[in-house]
This record gives C-alpha cells, structure tokens and sequence, in this order.
C-alpha cells in the first residue's frame, strides 16, 4: 500500500491499482458462476473471435520450477487470506478506516487517501470476478493471458454486479496481445519469437529476453512445447492494421468490453512502437 501510496503522491491520478490472485487457496465455482452463454462453434463466437480449448496445468504441477515458486512464494504451512477479505482490507485502508477484527485500527502512510483507480484482473469466472462484481469494482477479463475463458470471466463479473459507492455500473476491459505492420508478413516476422517466449514463461523457466526470429527459428520444438503454448499463439493478433483492429472488433463484440488493453512485445523497440502508432491510426480512422 505505501508504495502505491508514494507513487501516487508523486504523480496524482495516473495511477490505477490492479489487484489479482496468484497461488491462493482453490475456489469451487461450480454454485456461483452461471454457464457461458455465448455459443461458441469450432473454436469461435458466432462474430468469429477464436476461442481456444482450455489450457491445463495440470502437467506443470510436478515440475521442480513450478514447486521452487510455491516454496518461495509461501511460508511452509502458511494459510492464504480469503480473496475476498484481501481486498476488504485494501480497500478500507485506502479509505482510512481499516479495524481489526478485535477492533484496531490501522493506517498505511502514504497510501491512505490515494486517489487511485482500483481494478480486480481475473481470468476465468472464479473468485476474482465474483469479487469485482459483488463489490461494485471494475474488472480487467485476461484474453492474452486466457484467452479460453474469457467468456465466463465477463459473464460471472456481469452477473454478480452490484452498484457500489465508486461504480454505478460495471466496467469491463479486455486484454489482447497484438503485432501490428505495414503488412501481414511483415508482422508474422516481428511475432516470430513471440511462442519461444511464451514457452519460457509457462515452463517457469523464467521469461527469457524476445528472442530474434532468427534464435525463434532456430529453436527444435517439441510436441509437447508446441501445445504448452497453442493457444496463446493462436489468439495473437498479428498481421496488418486492417486485419488487427477486425479481430479487435470481434473481441470487443464478443465480450462487451468497455475498453480494450492492448500489449505488444516484439524484440526491437522500435518495432514494437511502430505497432502502436499503426493500430492507432487504423482505430482512430474506424
């Protein structure tokens, strides 16, 4: 709290607060968050945004990176605090009015008061979007990241709002990672690298630097490597403006998304603001 505090204090009302789970303690969902919907056939909405088959990682769970990050991460027979209640406490120390459940209060200096915008990121329909809907907080659905269930993530957020003091009604954004050139072949070459690095992230060997398309060729794929990183690679947007801001369009069709939060990675800096500047012009003249 006190360094998004500080932060905030150097630079007022820039700052939004994105609040997500990471290793909690695991969530049943199935009485709480409705069906999807949207039918989706063959792997796409009836607006044709590509949805892929769910990612597990259940084949990662024994792998000696993925337990070195939990050892790390969590105090041996340490208890995560509910979400839920996380963010109770957040929010109340922002507010100034935190108490202990034996009635003590607290404050965080600098952070209480701070003029931030507080957002909930989620990537399925579970707690996070629960959370953001009952607490009438805005909600930041992860297609990039989840591309699967990005589809119940809206939907249980939609269903489980409640009007709240900071939003009278809710507020999606949609993440999508995209690669933006003069033309499709241009930009497929900038996203070469873009599954090598990938794969380095999901292996928990550590995200490596963007790899060239050169080292990205170079690499001998697996299998195995090729479906731990499938899906994301399928639901990059790569190609020219036209054809980039179109798959835009469908995402933001398909998920009603009041905003949409674009990444792009390619491995020369000056390529990657390049995309920027295309996708800009292309948006701004639609």
């Amino acid at each position: 709290m006190e360094e998004f505090g500080l932060i905030d204090a150097l630079h007022p009302g820039r700052l939004d607060l994105g609040l997500g789970r990471s290793f909690g303690r695991p969530v049943d969902r199935s009485a709480d968050a409705p069906p999807t919907t949207t039918p989706v056939v063959d792997g796409r909405t009836p607006g044709g945004l590509r949805i892929p088959p769910k990612f597990s990682f259940q084949r990662l769970l024994g792998s000696p990176r993925i337990a070195l990050q939990r050892q790390l991460l969590q105090q041996p027979g340490a208890e995560a605090q509910d979400y839920g209640e996380q963010i109770d406490d957040i929010l109340a120390l922002l507010r100034g009015d935190y108490r202990s459940a034996d009635d003590v209060e607290a404050h965080a200096i600098p952070g209480e008061g701070a003029d931030v915008q507080v957002w909930i990121l989620g990537s399925s329909g579970g707690q996070s979007a629960l959370v953001a809907g009952r607490g009438g907080l805005r909600f930041a659905a992860n297609y990039h990241v989840s591309p699967a269930t990005v589809l119940e993530a809206v939907e249980a957020y939609r269903a489980a709002f409640q009007p709240s003091e900071v939003l009278d009604k809710l507020y999606v954004s949609v993440s999508a990672d995209v690669v933006v050139a003069e033309d499709d072949a241009t930009a497929r070459e900038f996203a070469t690298g873009y599954g090598l690095w990938v794969r380095s992230i999901r292996t928990a060997e550590g995200a490596i630097p963007f790899p060239t398309p050169e080292q990205a060729r170079a690499h001998v794929w697996s299998e195995a490597d090729r479906e731990l990183v499938a899906d994301r690679v399928d639901t990059q947007f790569v190609g020219s403006p036209a054809r980039v801001a179109d798959e835009l369009e469908r995402l933001q069709e398909a998920t009603g998304a009041d905003e949409l939060l674009i990444t792009t990675i390619t491995h020369r800096h000056a390529d990657r603001v390049r995309s920027y500047e295309l996708l800009a012009e292309e948006w701004r003249r639609r």
